[in-house]
């Protein structure tokens, strides 16, 4: 009775479900056995992948197709045979705890799978993309890879690394170009050059050791950082790597495989591996996968001296984005950042409420009777920490000043590239995330030395900046771990996909949030909630290169430099007034 009953209760759960399918995708659900299967109660949105349907799926016969549809809590996987599909249904259906907080799956039979676009696309390559399969002997491959010892290399999160010629910094996304390594590129590789249907003699070569279930996040690699073509060597075990514009191109790398990457593939399309265990790959003969190995990529580049000249200008560095005039400057400040600021105060106030801990140390240890200036005060987070100093505050926001002043803040309406104060009246000045908006070299300097005139003598400030490097160390800075999607991710950096013109034929990319800057000067959206339709507003930045905040500080003559340092993603300078 009891037996009946749960097949009872197991019948009505699947039809719910089968419902809600058929709903969702239109695909029709069958009483009688085919070579589709639907698993009906999760998906791509409830964490199922490839690998884990592979996985468990697998056992029960050659898989011919999968399909995880983005948004949705379904998914389909079809076999090359009917008795294949009908065994996996009979063991799994209502059995296998895959689905969302350790829930068992329920299975349908469909007769078709859903009319949809396909998420991933095979058989065919980016333009510009190359594969020269059996590039080196299982001899050569064994060679090189005596090649392979990461004592003195480094450890990244998700795999092992090792750099000849040049050490590319991850930090940065890009080389050294004035510290070549002591090491250059093996002789041992010296054999693969004449193999090239081309002409290319690498100077840098970064070897990256991938255990199975070890992957790399999509990417570019920096445009000005190397030339084209760059060429990548498959050792020891296949992999399939995904590469992203307008659609996801995935490519299999067989082992021993040169894979070229030149033109458009290089400059434009990211590039990536994910994390899993086991790969799958369509072909004429439908769904095939394998077990990973154990890896070794030998990527070979050579640097470039000076900046890119491609076509491809929406993902290169070394776009010119530069604004040369201050009356365009004064215009693209105007309205990407003190009209934004206007529009955004009471919600910008909202996520702004605990104090940088360095900052807040700064303050607190201003003598008793000392006048603090705060440049760029906002909603006036740092004041009222210190109760023995004067505090003293200016922003360019009317509305941001409103709400200092509703705290009995003591604000004034004041613009940092001339402040309406006189020489050498505050003790101590602090400019949290202000200059980086400034948007030529020029009135970055400028609000910098307005700072230090209005510092005493043996006054000090301190300067905080939002940094080109939002990964340092490994280590993702507090930006970017606001990103949930990123969180548990190893980011390399941001692909753009928006640019805009702001005036003077000078256009500036649009950055994707809470990810590594790809560019210097930046449009960063602000979603602004709370309202029945939200609307995104565009704030401009020049995201500072490491070391570029000191030399602006240098070129000040009566100031010192005490100390800089990098603080979760902020560059930061605190000067003496000599």
């Amino acid at each position: 009775m009891e037996s009946n009953n749960s097949r009872k209760k197991l019948i009505r759960k699947l039809r719910k479900h089968q419902h809600t399918v058929s709903k969702e995708t239109g695909v029709t659900c069958s009483e009688n056995p085919t070579r589709n299967l639907a698993i009906c109660n999760t998906g791509q949105i409830n964490g199922l992948t490839e690998e884990t349907i592979v996985e468990h799926f697998q056992k029960y016969g050659p898989l011919d197709r999968i399909l995880l549809i983005p948004g949705k809590s379904c998914a389909f996987l079809s076999y090359k045979d009917i008795s294949s599909a009908s065994a996996a249904f009979e063991v799994v259906n209502g059995n296998l705890n895959i689905a969302q907080d350790g829930k068992p799956i329920f299975l349908s039979f469909v007769e078709a799978f859903p009319e949809i676009p396909e998420e991933k696309v095979w058989g065919r390559h980016p333009p510009g993309l190359t594969i020269i399969e059996c590039f080196v002997s299982e001899e050569e491959e064994a060679k090189l890879l005596s090649l392979c010892q990461f004592e003195d290399g480094g450890n990244m999160k998700h795999r092992q690394v090792k750099h000849y010629g040049y050490e590319f910094r991850y930090d940065i996304n890009n080389v050294d170009k004035d510290k070549p390594l002591k090491e250059g590129i093996p002789q041992e590789c010296d054999f693969l050059w004449g193999r090239l249907p081309f002409d290319f003699r690498p100077d840098q070569l970064t070897i990256n050791r991938y255990k199975p279930g070890q992957g790399i996040p999509s990417h570019i690699d920096t445009h000005s950082a190397f030339e084209d073509p760059i060429l990548s060597l498959s050792l020891n075990s296949d992999v399939v790597m995904e590469f992203k514009k307008d659609e996801t191109i995935c490519v299999l790398l067989p082992r021993r495989s040169l894979l070229v990457m030149s033109g458009e593939s290089r400059y434009e399309w990211t590039h990536g591996i994910v994390p899993r265990t086991y790969d799958f790959y369509n072909n004429q003969e439908g769904c095939c996968s394998f077990k990973r190995g154990i890896r070794v990529s030998f990527t070979f580049r050579k640097v470039r001296k000076g900046g890119c000249d491609c076509k491809y200008k929406l993902q290169c560095d070394s776009h010119n984005t530069k604004i040369k005039s201050d009356l365009l400057a004064h215009k693209l400040e105007n309205q990407h950042v003190h009209g934004v600021y206007e529009e955004i105060a009471p919600h910008f106030s909202e996520t702004r409420h605990t104090p940088w801990p360095n900052v807040l140390n700064f303050v607190q240890k201003l003598p008793m009777g000392a006048v603090l200036l705060d440049v760029g005060c906002g909603n006036g987070k740092y004041f009222g920490h210190n109760s023995h100093i004067v505090e003293l505050g200016t922003d360019r926001s009317f509305k941001l000043n409103d709400l200092c002043k509703d705290l009995g803040f003591e604000v004034f309406t004041g613009n940092c590239l001339n402040l309406p104060l006189k020489d050498s009246s505050a003790d101590a000045v602090i400019s949290i995330a202000v200059i980086h908006h400034l948007s030529t070299p020029e009135r970055r300097l400028k609000a910098l030395k307005e700072i230090a005139r209005v510092l005493r003598v043996g006054g000090e400030a301190l300067i905080y900046v939002w940094a080109k490097q939002q990964i340092k160390n490994d280590e993702k800075s507090t930006y970017m771990k606001q990103d949930r999607k990123t969180r548990k991710k190893e980011v390399v950096g941001s692909v753009t996909t928006e640019e805009v013109c702001v005036g003077e034929g000078v256009t500036l990319p649009v950055h994707t949030n809470r990810a590594n800057f790809a560019h210097s000067d930046v449009l960063v959206p602000w979603k602004l909630k709370g309202e029945e339709k939200s609307r995104t507003f565009l704030r401009f930045y020049h995201v500072f290169e490491e070391g570029e905040l000191e030399k602006l500080c240098k070129k000040i003559e009566n100031v010192s430099i005490v100390k800089s340092y990098y603080d979760q993603g902020n560059y930061c300078v605190e000067f003496v007034k000599k």
